[in-house]
């Protein structure tokens, strides 16, 4: 998890999240119609479809894409159906992949997801083949100066956290999914601004790879990420952090 991380915080620090942003909008509307198209409209009733709206507006999509994508999912207005499908595979240096999807066509996606699998270098597997190394925690990253480490420790593990890592520049708080709520608004009172939030999967161990097996397991999820269905790429890759900037540096 932590090496998946870094990448993500890298690819910021490089702009490519802006670069690509026009594609990040769409993944997010797509989250926010099932949301709200499973739980209902109003985000104080349906947890999912507040958590959904939350990182759209973290991600600066515009209010206006919101309500239109909110409207969709109750049928105020035309939508497309979405169906929620995870998808399993092998990476390069025997790496396991986790891609979360929302589709409505699962065959377009499972081939086009079978094909990337194997221009990436790894193959896509059967249902189960990998989940099982995975458990799904809530995860926030918070930066090195949003919060002082005493203090940062002492909301996090009150608000039901179960370990809060240091990680150079900044912080990591893993906790059990149904703590994500309790933190968020434990964190909010505390005046503590977080750089990312959410209920996401972490591999219970981790691959070691050097920059040969780095290099083509960080091409692979970049070509797993391009693909619109996908909604989120979780690896069980580990990286020292020189290893990742040499890589994000080419």
């Amino acid at each position: 998890m932590a090496g998946h991380s870094h990448w993500a915080n890298i690819q910021r620090h490089k702009g490519v999240v802006d670069a690509k942003r026009g594609k990040l909008f769409a993944k997010l509307s797509r989250a926010i119609i099932v949301a709200a198209r499973n739980g209902g409209g109003d985000p104080a009733m349906n947890l999912r479809l507040r958590y959904a709206i939350d990182k759209a507006r973290k991600a600066s999509m515009p209010n206006d894409n919101i309500d239109r994508a909110v409207k969709k999912g109750t049928g105020e207005t035309d939508g497309q159906a979405f169906e929620e499908l995870v998808y399993e595979g092998y990476g390069p240096g025997g790496t396991a992949v986790l891609c979360d999807v929302l589709t409505d066509n699962r065959n377009r996606t499972a081939s086009e997801l079978r094909k990337t699998f194997e221009v990436g270098g790894g193959n896509l597997g059967n249902s189960g083949c990998v989940a099982w190394m995975f458990e799904r925690k809530a995860v926030f990253a918070v930066s090195g100066d949003a919060a002082d480490e005493e203090r940062l420790f002492e909301v996090a593990l009150d608000a039901g956290a179960e370990d809060v890592t240091n990680e150079g520049d900044g912080f990591e708080v893993v906790g059990p999914p149904d703590v994500f709520d309790g933190l968020t608004t434990a964190f909010a009172d505390a005046g503590i601004e977080t750089a990312s939030g959410d209920v996401t999967r972490v591999p219970q161990n981790t691959v070691d790879l050097d920059v040969d097996a780095g290099r083509k397991v960080l091409k692979l999820i970049d070509l797993l990420e391009d693909n619109d269905d996908v909604q989120s790429v979780t690896c069980n890759f580990a990286m020292p952090d020189d290893v990742l900037a040499e890589l994000a540096a080419e």
